[in-house]
């Protein structure tokens, strides 16, 4: 008992975001990667490298949101919409790869720091700053709309810490000659994205397992279907997500025959539509517990498990 859904979000705000950080990012990207060689600076060529990885991520967000437009088929019914959150994986794999990078090479050069050249690892770093918060101001309206743009935006949120750590450098290094301190400040930004991570790559495998999304509570949703006149228990609940914004519902309710089926029918759905906002529901209605309900809790409205379904 359902009605026609579009699986196909709109992003037309979020592709535009995404293409005019992924021109800012890529212009700069090479004169970063030139400057850290050439200065010697760990802390640059981390910066650098994060760059590299929000480019990178940019560009598979960007793809992955035009791949997701595509209209769903008898093969994909629900879409392309979840290219988005392999897109987001990849980036989550892609920055654990750099951190775990600039934390071997900062191992390295704690024995041995090189000299460094901190004017032009300054003036490198500033105009690096200057992108990234340009980038971050086109990403930030759009991040929670979705884990694929999310993911771009702490690429570049990243970034724009590694830039302030190495303007940081270069001023200490510059009035102190202190060159260990670039490889100081290279760690601090390894250790601090990797929580973020971890958040977000967590995030990504949870969407996959179509684990339950995490601001959905099922308890109060079986509670408060239990509520509409005429439910009497609730088993087979199954709730998860297509992408992070679009979750999905299916359950198998048993309703006291002497009502009218439609009816509860349609107080769910409004129930779930405007309480939780979860459009996209499918009720199987039973006015007898089928063979599912012997293998589940089913839950009632007393919330204990009924374990004979009512004796029907």
């Amino acid at each position: 008992m359902g009605q026609g859904h579009s699986h196909v979000p709109p992003q037309g705000g979020n592709e535009r975001a995404l293409k005019i950080a992924l021109a800012l990012t890529s212009t700069f990207l090479i004169a970063e990667a030139v400057a850290g060689v050439l200065t010697q600076s760990l802390a640059l060529i981390s910066d650098a490298a994060h760059m590299l990885t929000d480019s990178a991520a940019l560009a598979i967000a960007l793809f992955a949101i035009r791949i997701g437009k595509r209209p769903a088929d008898t093969k994909r019914t629900f879409g392309y919409a979840r290219y988005e959150i392999l897109a987001a994986l990849f980036n989550a794999v892609m920055l654990f790869a750099v951190a775990i990078y600039i934390l071997i090479e900062a191992y390295k050069r704690f024995t041995s720091p090189p000299e460094i050249q901190s004017g032009a690892m300054l003036l490198v770093a500033v105009l690096g700053l200057i992108i990234n918060l340009i980038s971050m101001r086109m990403l930030t309206s759009r991040k929670d709309e979705s884990l694929n743009v999310k993911g771009a935006y702490l690429e570049v949120w990243s970034d724009m810490l590694g830039s302030v750590g190495v303007i940081a450098v270069a001023l200490i290094i510059r009035f102190t000659g202190w060159d260990w301190v670039d490889t100081v400040i290279a760690v601090a930004i390894g250790l601090w994205v990797l929580p973020r991570t971890w958040t977000l790559l967590k995030e990504s495998i949870n969407v996959l397992l179509e684990a339950t999304p995490a601001h959905v509570n099922p308890d109060e949703i079986q509670e408060a279907i239990l509520g509409v006149e005429g439910a009497q228990s609730i088993h087979d609940l199954h709730i998860w997500s297509i992408s992070n914004d679009k979750v999905s519902l299916t359950a198998h309710v048993v309703y006291d025959p002497r009502t009218y089926n439609i009816e509860v029918l349609g107080k769910i759905r409004k129930l779930l539509a405007e309480k939780f906002d979860i459009h996209h529901v499918t009720i199987q209605l039973e006015d007898l517990p089928c063979e599912q309900a012997a293998e589940q809790h089913t839950f009632s409205p007393i919330g204990k498990e009924d374990e004979n379904d009512h004796q029907h």
